[in-house]
């Protein structure tokens, strides 16, 4: 199996917008077409930018992730929207997918120190995943979601 991230493009948007996660998820995630919409919105800000990414195993769309920053800062580099498709879950590919949004943010970034992210008190099964990684959580709260971050060494 291998994952690469793909900019979400006229090519693959109908596709991306069709992933869906279990109804028990439903809560937990914004759907693909609510992200998308973000990226012409900018609830957040004008100075937040938006990059959203079809998540593929092999040439397969299994899931979605939304990276949101503000270039000009050390610790504003936000995981967004991040769902792998119910029919594909239980695969390996949320681990693998973040794992890839990581490296993406590390390398574009040189100045990026921390990733942050949010989560679902009820989403378990996500904070696993986030804490298995190294994101630890911030003890702050964002429109109900609890705060992650992973710290970045840079040496």
């Amino acid at each position: 199996m291998r994952i690469s991230l793909r900019s979400v493009t006229r090519a693959n948007w109908l596709e991306a917008i069709r992933l869906r996660v279990l109804d028990k998820q439903r809560d937990f995630v914004p759907t693909v077409a609510v992200s998308l919409a973000k990226v012409h919105v900018k609830p957040d800000g004008d100075d937040v930018d938006y990059l959203p990414f079809a998540i593929y195993a092999d040439e397969t769309m299994v899931g979605f992730v939304m990276h949101a920053y503000v270039e000009s800062t050390t610790t504003m580099y936000w995981i967004n929207g991040f769902l792998i498709d119910e029919s594909q879950q239980q695969k390996g590919y949320g681990k693998a997918a973040l794992a890839e949004i990581v490296s993406y943010i590390k390398n574009r970034f040189a100045q990026c120190k921390e990733i942050r992210l949010t989560v679902h008190p009820d989403n378990l099964a996500a904070q696993k995943l986030y804490q298995g990684f190294g994101f630890t959580e911030t003890g702050d709260a964002m429109d109900g979601e609890l705060v992650y971050k992973l710290t970045i060494d840079r040496e």
